[in-house]
């Protein structure tokens, strides 16, 4: 059982603002970033400028996990389909003999256009089989898929498939977790990672506006999301769906197994607070979106990270983030969510 007693000395001061540097080291020993940039579309993997089978220009070293430095290289490009101006292309970035990672990529069908662009990060809810395909083909918890609406929108958006989902699924949640834990590692720092190597990919293309990157996921998306927008400064504008509440509220209600084993990160509640460690985002757009009758989110810990939040965007002189509450939905996107956020991503990135 958890500790309901657990003494004010050891929480922090949520008026203070947490330590960028010291978040990070709880993530990990080996977080940091980094992908290739070129797309290959033949069987070769390789990055380079102009010719053979890499395509475009690769940067950078490789692929850093939460794990360490992987040497993936620039992906290569499987499948390709058509959303209305835009391609929705099938990547893979991986290494001969080295892990693979699937991703959706969405850009302009034709060149000479500079576009805004969205990390896309997709959900759990337990349904390892689904990961990045929600981006295409949507999940319960979903009004429809995300992709036509971005495309409608004239967005490029990359969703890369996480660790335990999809092709990506063995190790299971509950292994990799222990595993990485033992080696001084976290499962969420691994994710981290990899969605800031996403930034980099989209921040390198030559169709997308470094300047107009945003991100957006519900449920663990719209966890990674915000911590994204907390510990890089490159996202402008962040819309999180069915995912923000006070940990250590939720710890001391007894609610916290209702998220998975990846979402931990030891030590971070002696540091800072949910709150406090979302408003690093400050003075970025924020849009937060979420049900009361969600059990990971209940009223009076969503008020307490909406506090610490609020307070920081006002410690920065910046306008509050965007609150879509709807008390009586659940684990949930509702129909106001999505037109709330389809006018946050229209009005801040297109």
């Amino acid at each position: 059982m958890p500790d309901r007693d657990m003494p004010d000395r050891n929480m922090p001061d949520h008026t203070a603002p947490p330590d960028p540097a010291a978040i990070r080291a709880l993530l990990g020993t080996g977080f940091g970033t980094g992908f290739g940039t070129g797309v290959g579309t033949g069987g070769g993997t390789g990055g380079g400028t102009g010719g053979g089978t890499g395509g475009g220009t690769g940067v950078g070293t490789g692929f850093r996990t939460g794990v360490g430095l992987r040497g993936f290289g620039p992906p290569l490009r499987v499948g390709r389909v058509a959303l209305g101006g835009m391609w929705c292309d099938d990547l893979r970035f991986g290494r001969p003999g080295g892990e693979s990672v699937a991703a959706w990529f969405l850009h302009p069908r034709e060149s000479g256009q500079r576009v805004g662009a969205v990390l896309y990060c997709h959900a759990h809810g337990n349904r390892y089989d689904i990961g990045r395909a929600e981006f295409l083909s949507s999940r319960p918890a979903l009004q429809s898929a995300w992709a036509p609406a971005l495309a409608a929108l004239g967005l490029a958006a990359l969703c890369l498939e996480m660790p335990c989902f999809g092709d990506r699924a063995h190790p299971g949640e509950a292994a990799l977790s222990k595993a990485l834990l033992w080696r001084g590692e976290t499962l969420f720092g691994q994710m981290l990672a990899e969605q800031i190597a996403g930034i980099d990919f989209l921040a390198s293309q030559p169709d997308i506006d470094p300047d107009r990157i945003g991100a957006l996921g519900l449920s663990m998306g719209g966890t990674l999301a915000w911590w994204l927008a907390a510990l890089d400064t490159r996202l402008r504008a962040t819309v999180q769906m069915c995912a923000f509440a006070d940990m250590a509220g939720l710890i001391a209600r007894g609610a916290n197994d209702v998220h998975g084993a990846y979402m931990t990160v030891p030590g971070l509640l002696r540091l800072t607070t949910t709150g406090a460690l979302a408003g690093l985002a400050a003075p970025r757009a924020q849009m937060v979106c979420l049900g009361l009758a969600d059990p990971g989110t209940p009223a009076d810990c969503v008020a307490t990270a909406r506090r610490d939040m609020d307070a920081a965007y006002a410690a920065a002189a910046a306008p509050p983030p965007v609150w879509v509450i709807d008390p009586d939905s659940g684990h949930v996107e509702t129909p106001a969510m999505r037109t709330a956020a389809t006018a946050f991503l229209r009005h801040h990135l297109t």
